[in-house]
């Protein structure tokens, strides 16, 4: 490394040493000097700069010749990291074939998630937050992007990765993540798509030529066809939904060579979408020439937060082929939402698609973090679980979970090492993943648990990566080795 592993030797033996812990993974040469990123003396990371001009806001330091610029973790200096280094920029990932929206909810996931991803053929969708995340943990899409941005400088990763504006239902929300530079949105079209039950839309003659008494042909020897009703019920629930995606698509993603992917989501509803719902939204897409990336149907059984698929899993498999035939077909990637900790499934996920798929998870790293207290703070935890239980029914207003808070054993009767374990309870985890945002926001546990995390970061790293590999490993996605980032 030449003079900045002089300086770098230097810093280290600093009579603080012991907190200037420099990442090596850090270490770059730009212009007119060297950056990396280092544990400062109260044990918070900071940019440092050795060179003459130093391009981040900062303060000049010296050491006895020597000079040098420690630099907060501030949006500006995110930005001109984004500048110099390239790979600390979001990009369009969803070209590869097997692409992961790990999503982070506290800013400090990054760093196991990449560790992670970075030993398997996937990209990762880092920076990945929905307006009602932002919302409960009180962030922004640029603070979002911000704290991935100096996380992958930190762990130098260079193989490249993704911001989701996800499950966005406005043009406005969808401009403001844009001007942020996110490189993909997750259109949510739930309040456009309508229950048959409640109405019937007419069926114009131009869908009738169009799909009645034909058959459609897919990968794999499938075929779609639609009876009268099914072709109804199908412009019912979805029609509104495709002429809104049509004019967000035409004042968004018009050009093929735009600034991001768009994500069709069409899973929040209570009714799965049938096969020949899935081919008719695609098909009408494309002949409206909609450009989309990848569609998110709501297949059959539950996908509930933090907890294992709920269903009938031969009935998944079966229709799993003909989604998977669909996508294939039609020229697009299958998306899988509320993916995380969905491990019966994953086997059928990877096989069906051939391995040419985007899952989601986010809030299976907000549940580590919590184990790590369960682990580290147990009577911290203990406090923090009572407390979820005093605000779950609030917290349920925002997600649809089967949780009883009654079957989870009573906190104070289990013994500190066996507190861990109830993240490997269905009920317990439902109640901690959802309830995050009162957790976070809490005046007293909300600082307790960020100096915790802060304390434990290694530990917590280790934590996730071990999750996301076994997500990887359970979609049978191919080891690739520890530094073969570009992909």
């Amino acid at each position: 490394m030449g003079r900045i592993g002089t300086f770098i030797n230097k810093l280290q033996a600093h009579p603080n040493a012991e907190y200037y812990i420099v990442y090596p993974r850090s270490v770059r040469n730009c212009a007119h000097g060297a950056v990396f990123m280092a544990q400062d003396e109260q044990g918070g990371d900071k940019l440092y700069f050795y060179g003459e001009r130093c391009p981040f806001d900062g303060v000049k330091k010296t050491d006895g010749n020597t000079v040098f610029y420690e630099c907060g973790l501030s949006h500006a200096n995110a930005q001109v990291l984004r500048e110099l280094f390239p790979f600390c920029a979001p990009q369009k990932v969803l070209t590869r074939p097997c692409t992961i929206g790990t999503g982070d909810r506290l800013g400090i996931a990054a760093a196991g998630q990449i560790g992670a991803i970075r030993k398997y053929a996937a990209a990762p969708v880092l920076a990945q937050q929905s307006m009602r995340e932002l919302t409960l943990t009180g962030r922004t899409f640029q603070s979002v992007m911000d704290d991935v941005t100096f996380s992958v400088f930190r762990e130098g990763y260079t193989g490249g990765y993704g911001a989701d504006g996800d499950h966005l239902k406005t043009m406005e929300e969808i401009g403001e993540a844009l001007a942020c530079g996110y490189t993909m949105i997750t259109l949510d079209l739930s309040e456009q798509i309508h229950d048959p039950a409640e109405t019937r839309a007419p069926v114009c003659e131009e869908l009738r030529e169009c799909y009645l008494d034909r058959s459609f042909r897919l990968d794999d020897g499938y075929e779609i066809r639609f009876s009268e009703d099914e072709l109804q019920t199908a412009v019912t629930i979805y029609g509104e939904a495709i002429d809104y995606a049509e004019q967000v698509a035409r004042k968004f993603f018009s050009e093929a060579d735009g600034q991001a992917d768009l994500e069709i989501s069409i899973d929040e509803t209570s009714v799965p979408t049938t096969p020949q719902q899935h081919f008719f939204v695609a098909n009408e897409l494309r002949r409206r020439k909609v450009r989309f990336a990848t569609i998110a149907p709501r297949f059959t059984g539950e996908f509930q937060k933090g907890i294992d698929y709920i269903g009938d899993i031969n009935r998944f498999e079966q229709e799993m082929k003909i989604h998977a035939a669909i996508a294939r077909t039609q020229g697009y990637k299958l998306s899988v939402h509320s993916g995380s900790d969905k491990f019966s499934i994953f086997p059928i996920v990877g096989k069906h698609t051939n391995g040419v798929f985007h899952l989601k998870t986010s809030g299976t790293s907000w549940l580590e973090a919590m184990k790590l207290a369960a682990l580290q703070a147990p009577e911290l935890y203990r406090q923090i679980h009572k407390y979820a239980l005093t605000v779950f029914e609030q917290a349920k207003a925002n997600y649809h979970v089967s949780a009883k808070t009654e079957a989870i054993p009573d906190v104070e009767r289990v013994p500190d090492e066996l507190l861990p374990r109830l993240f490997e309870d269905d009920n317990a985890r439902q109640l901690i993943h959802i309830t995050y945002g009162y957790i976070l926001r809490h005046p007293v546990f909300g600082p307790m648990l960020r100096a915790l995390w802060k304390k434990e970061q290694r530990r917590y790293d280790e934590l996730v990566e071990y999750h996301i590999t076994r997500h990887l490993e359970g979609l049978s996605v191919p080891y690739t080795g520890e530094e073969n980032d570009e992909k």
